[in-house]
């Protein structure tokens, strides 16, 4: 048995009666476990070691071994006999892993009033290093994610709500690209746009598109990136997805926070939808 330290957005199905899941995937950075409804969103929950991208609904474990029945990184696929898992009572069993809750930590940063003008330059700094990063973007060359950034912009909801509908699930992978750009341009609306003054249209952008890309995020994308759009409707965020936030609205240091979000494809398409939703709440909340 090993300790755990539990996002707080998967509190209730950690804390209620025991439920049987199936393993979704068992990798060396991480696993990932689904539960069937009737459990709310996110029906799927990580288990990350310490050192690996502590996702809104991650469970952070100590680091463990490869064991018998965990098929080999890249696969995705657990093996006979592995697929069986439960949580409940403030513990999880998953493919060779007892784990007991005895901490939990809270994915949705909270910001008091933010300037504009340390938003705006905190957007524009964001905005080189992600032209600058290693890695590209899952769907660079594709407008999908230009048009959505300028429907925001405008103001345009019923063309929002169609760009944004058009990105999900779109892309390869456990977690799309699509859903990664939406995902950071909801978490940038509701948190960033909520904080500066006049950005209840930015706030209101947000309900729109949260309600149209979770309606039926379980038939057009992954369980894993469904539960994610999930958790970024609610304003919940990777660790590090949070510490960007902080360093765009320039309480925190953002380059070094940026460097690790950016170190991964799904973070440069994060790091894409932080910038086109800070900088369409600055505009919307023009009067």
């Amino acid at each position: 048995m090993t300790a755990g330290v539990a996002s707080l957005a998967v509190r209730d199905l950690l804390r209620g009666i025991r439920r049987n899941g199936r393993v979704l995937a068992a990798l060396p950075q991480a696993i990932y476990l689904e539960f069937a409804d009737p459990v709310p969103e996110p029906r799927v929950i990580t288990i990350s070691p310490p050192d690996a991208i502590r996702l809104p609904n991650a469970i952070i474990a100590g680091p463990w071994e490869a064991r018998p029945g965990i098929p080999a990184a890249g696969s995705g696929i657990p093996a006979p006999g592995s697929a069986e898992c439960w949580a409940g009572g403030s513990r999880v069993l998953a493919a060779g892993l007892d784990i007991r809750i005895v901490r939990w930590w809270d994915p949705s940063p909270v910001f008091g009033p933010l300037s504009r003008a340390r938003l705006d330059h905190g957007s524009g700094v964001l905005a080189r290093l992600y032209a600058a990063a290693e890695h590209a973007p899952g769907l660079a060359g594709q407008d999908g994610p230009g048009r959505l950034a300028a429907c925001c912009a405008s103001g345009d909801l019923a063309g929002a709500v169609e760009a944004a509908e058009h990105l999900v699930g779109l892309g390869p992978g456990l977690v799309p690209s699509g859903d990664s750009v939406v995902s950071g341009v909801l978490l940038a609306l509701r948190l960033l746009g909520g904080a500066i003054s006049g950005g209840t249209r930015a706030v209101w952008l947000a309900n729109w598109l949260s309600a149209a890309v979770t309606s039926d995020a379980a038939q057009r994308t992954t369980t894993l990136a469904a539960s994610l759009l999930h958790c970024a409707a609610k304003g919940q965020a990777a660790a590090e997805v949070s510490a960007v936030l902080f360093g765009m609205a320039g309480q925190e240091p953002l380059e070094p926070a940026a460097t690790r979000l950016l170190a991964s494809v799904q973070g440069v398409d994060l790091a894409w939808g932080l910038v086109a939703g800070c900088r369409a709440a600055l505009l919307l909340s023009v009067s």
